[in-house]
């Protein structure tokens, strides 16, 4: 018998910074994902655990919990792992969320494993799942031939980019509240 089963719960990780200063950049699309999720399903981000800010809730009858690592974009393996061995969560049952530099602004792409594709914070947590098979909802932030790579993340959105954003968040809710609801 196994001693340590499973949980059926479904983690949704956001990824981003935890300091003000990173707040509506684009490398924290993750975090304003996940708060969107949070609002439109009335959770509150009041606990702390394992160096992340969680809510927990339950969707059609499916538990649901909601996290965004304050362990920095680069070390949000540590998090994640930690809340994987606590919850006992299957890898499957793992959504990370983040921002992705080759989409377009505003797209959107499902991938139940693969590299990191140079994202550090997928890259930390390959490292320390010790896989790369779990899923992942990449989103679109674009990209500028003109700045940077580590500049274009930091910045934040535009008046019409952060439109754009906004104009899909109902969307991409739909989207994972669909993803929840699968077995």
């Amino acid at each position: 018998m196994n001693q340590n089963p499973k949980s059926n719960s479904k983690l949704l990780v956001g990824l981003g910074n935890p300091d003000r200063e990173y707040q509506k950049t684009r490398h924290n699309l993750g975090f304003q994902i996940i708060d969107y999720l949070a609002e439109q399903l009335n959770l509150s981000w009041q606990k702390e655990k394992f160096k992340g800010l969680y809510a927990t809730g339950i969707y059609r009858q499916q538990k649901i919990i909601l996290l965004k690592p304050l362990t920095y974009m680069n070390n949000s393996g540590e998090c994640v792992r930690n809340f994987v061995n606590y919850w006992k969560i299957s890898l499957e049952n793992i959504l990370i969320i983040y921002d992705d530099l080759s989409l377009s602004l505003g797209t959107f792409r499902y991938r139940q494993q693969g590299s990191s594709g140079g994202h550090n914070g997928v890259k930390s947590i390959i490292e320390c799942l010790g896989t790369q098979k779990f899923p992942r909802l990449k989103v679109g932030i674009g990209s500028s031939k003109e700045i940077l790579w580590k500049d274009w993340v930091l910045q934040k959105f535009n008046e019409a980019e952060a439109k754009e954003i906004k104009k899909i968040l109902p969307e991409l809710v739909d989207w994972l509240l669909k993803w929840v609801g699968t077995e």
